[in-house]
């Protein structure tokens, strides 16, 4: 069986001893009820994965000694920035899971005419904190050793994305363009812009065509919770990802 695995910001070298975050403490002894000596695996969230050994767990905290480096699953070969309309109640929060397990570089949220809370609103309620924790529990249980960045929430027409941009749309918002259609970008980036529930307004509509493709998924229309799983799933199989 594989050791349970850790995120460890600080870990950089074997023989380093460093000490777990809070919550990452938390989970070793009192989920996990690990101790001194127990075996496990800590990342650093950019990319390092150590097999490393508990050393101390009491009151001053979890300190882990780094061992040898290991291989960590490959990240996909496409950074792509996942641009979301922030979603009503905990929506967002699955939308950060799946898109961390599947792959995405990073996620920007974004404020638009129909998301009902303002960037004022996101930060008094510490939204994007909680993103934050839920990309590093993504990242554990997926065995990522990168934790894409949670990035500041912004209004549609303040952000820029790597190009090339996908917009994805309501069925009807656009005619003859769908996602079957997206090439591999040559650059090795690109983004993934989804708009909220109720969708884009006419006039972000006309923003977004200036600054990407306005692109369906076919017929149907998804939820805006399930459309950046579902789309980031299939730009990966048309990539050859999987």
């Amino acid at each position: 069986m594989s050791h349970p695995r850790f995120f460890a910001p600080s870990a950089s070298a074997p023989g380093d001893l460093v000490t777990l975050p809070d919550d990452e403490a938390e989970h070793l002894t009192r989920v996990l009820r690990l101790a001194p000596g127990d075996r496990v695996r800590v990342f650093d969230g950019r990319g390092a994965e150590f097999e490393s050994v508990v050393e101390a767990a009491d009151k001053s905290g979890v300190r882990v000694r780094i061992g040898v480096p290991i291989a960590s699953v490959r990240e996909a070969r496409v950074a792509v920035t996942l641009a979301q309309a922030v979603l009503k109640g905990d929506k967002m929060d699955a939308v950060v899971r799946d898109a961390v397990m599947i792959g995405v570089a990073e996620i920007q949220p974004i404020v638009s005419a129909r998301t009902e809370s303002s960037t004022a609103a996101l930060e008094r309620g510490r939204r994007r904190e909680r993103w934050e924790r839920i990309a590093v529990s993504s990242a554990k249980q997926c065995g990522r050793a990168v934790v894409p960045p949670i990035l500041e929430p912004k209004r549609l027409e303040d952000v820029a994305l790597p190009s090339p941009v996908f917009v994805l749309v309501e069925p009807g918002a656009v005619s003859g363009l769908s996602l079957g259609e997206s090439e591999m970008p040559a650059g090795g980036r690109a983004s993934v812009l989804i708009g909220p529930e109720g969708g884009w307004t006419s006039e972000e509509l006309d923003h977004a065509a200036t600054i990407g493709r306005l692109l369906t998924l076919g017929g149907r229309t998804l939820r805006a919770d399930a459309m950046a799983l579902v789309a980031l799933a299939a730009l990966f199989a048309r990539w050859r990802e999987y």
